[in-house]
């Protein structure tokens, strides 16, 4: 890699770190304006999937500013760009994302489908953690979408499946096992 190549990375490395600090602090039209600059330079290094997580991250911003189309497309083409990759972990990351999008607009059958299968790729990778994650998000959809039976299950699912439940969660998997004995369901 030559010097300029180098200088190229650091600064598009650099432009993203100042857009996750930025999006920290809740100044999400500096923090765009950041991952749009380090998309950019990300792709003219040729570093696609760091443009990809870019546009994931925007995706987020678009999100939290309540700006739906364009929240859309960009985690719509994150997904399509990690797809194209192989890369099905972050791929799963963005269809989590977007089942966020989707339940935050009541979109619940979005919601539903795109967590369903984000959960299906976490359980498929191995990665335990985020596909508990993503079982209780989806489990808080069904539930909400008036499937109370398959939310609790999948919600239980899901606080089984976390490799690390926060206190909460673990006493209320406790509470959910004793109710499943009680029933004598288990």
């Amino acid at each position: 890699m030559d010097q300029t190549t180098s200088d190229q990375t650091r600064s598009a490395q650099e432009m993203k770190e100042e857009g996750l600090r930025l999006f920290q602090e809740g100044l999400y039209p500096e923090a765009a304006e950041r991952f749009e600059e380090a998309r950019q330079a990300f792709r003219a290094e040729g570093d696609v999937v760091e443009a990809a997580e870019m546009l994931n991250n925007l995706g987020i911003v678009y999100r939290m500013r309540r700006q739906w189309d364009e929240a859309v497309g960009a985690l719509e083409e994150a997904q399509s760009a990690f797809a194209a990759l192989g890369d099905t972990n972050r791929e799963a990351q963005v269809l989590g994302n977007l089942g966020g999008l989707y339940a935050s607009q009541g979109k619940r059958e979005k919601a539903v489908a795109s967590l369903r299968e984000a959960s299906s790729i976490f359980a498929e990778v191995g990665d335990d953690q985020r596909q508990g994650e993503t079982l209780l998000a989806l489990g808080v959809q069904q539930w909400k979408s008036g499937d109370r039976q398959a939310g609790l299950a999948t919600y239980q699912a899901g606080l089984e499946t976390l490799d690390r439940p926060s206190a909460g969660q673990k006493a209320l998997r406790g509470l959910l096992n004793l109710r499943t004995r009680l029933l004598g369901g288990g």
